[in-house]
């Protein structure tokens, strides 16, 4: 286990580098001829470095627009145009550590209310402090050890 936490740790830490480019906003045209503007190259010009003609890069400037360019493809569009692609995810609770524990409550409350319904049905209801402590310990229980479930 304790593996598999260090795994989720240097994910998580190369995953928080990228954290503040994340809000940055896709110009409305697209990066590739957002550059190409700015830089005062033509279509033609990025064709021929990228071995294209004029009609192919508009089309990748649109394909990137719509967001059905390949990686491959704004790759060697950031070659041509000497810059490097920055890829990644960023995960939305923070850290890869906040986002296991969010899904490990969120399944130990559907396990433990589960049971605590039976139990309710049988006469052998739980007060709410225990149904959370309950809650609390099943989560630590599922983040520490990652079962498959937690993903479903």
């Amino acid at each position: 286990m304790a593996k598999k936490k260090l795994q989720v740790q240097h994910l998580s830490d190369k995953m928080q580098a990228l954290a503040p480019i994340k809000n940055i906003a896709v110009p409305p045209n697209g990066w590739i001829r957002a550059i190409r503007t700015a830089l005062g190259m033509s279509m033609q010009q990025l064709g021929d470095k990228l071995a294209i003609t004029k009609q192919s890069v508009q089309d990748l400037e649109r394909r990137e627009q719509q967001g059905s360019l390949t990686l491959k493809s704004l790759r060697q569009a950031a070659k041509a145009l000497d810059m490097d692609l920055v890829y990644g995810f960023v995960p939305k609770d923070g850290t890869l550590e906040l986002m296991i524990e969010r899904k490990a409550k969120e399944l130990a409350k559907e396990i433990v209310l589960r049971t605590s319904n039976t139990m309710k049905l049988e006469n052998q209801k739980n007060s709410d402090y225990r149904i959370e402590k309950a809650i609390e310990e099943r989560a630590i229980d599922l983040a520490r050890e990652m079962p498959k479930i937690l993903w479903d």
